[in-house]
């Protein structure tokens, strides 16, 4: 069998500064939805964030006080204003 490459399936790599520890810095674009955890006895609220460099499937549940008091830009939208009038 022989294959030849197609070059309309090649992907470009995404830029990603890797720091001396090897480490590197995410920013969250947005919220794409919120919900209330309930546990035994105690209620968390949660956000699913949307990551820069990473596709919807890959957005992450985050608890909203952590990332509302490291990224209060996020809760500026519509959607929060309405929730927390």
């Amino acid at each position: 069998m022989f294959f030849t490459s197609d070059s309309s399936h090649v992907i470009s790599p995404v830029n990603v500064e890797i720091q001396a520890d090897l480490m590197y810095n995410e920013e969250p674009i947005r919220i794409l939805a919120c919900e209330i955890k309930e546990l035994r006895n105690k209620c968390i609220a949660l956000v699913k964030v949307l990551w820069d460099k990473h596709g919807i499937e890959e957005a992450t549940w985050e608890p909203e006080k952590a990332m509302q008091k490291q990224y209060p830009n996020l809760f500026t939208s519509r959607i929060f204003r309405d929730e927390n009038s």
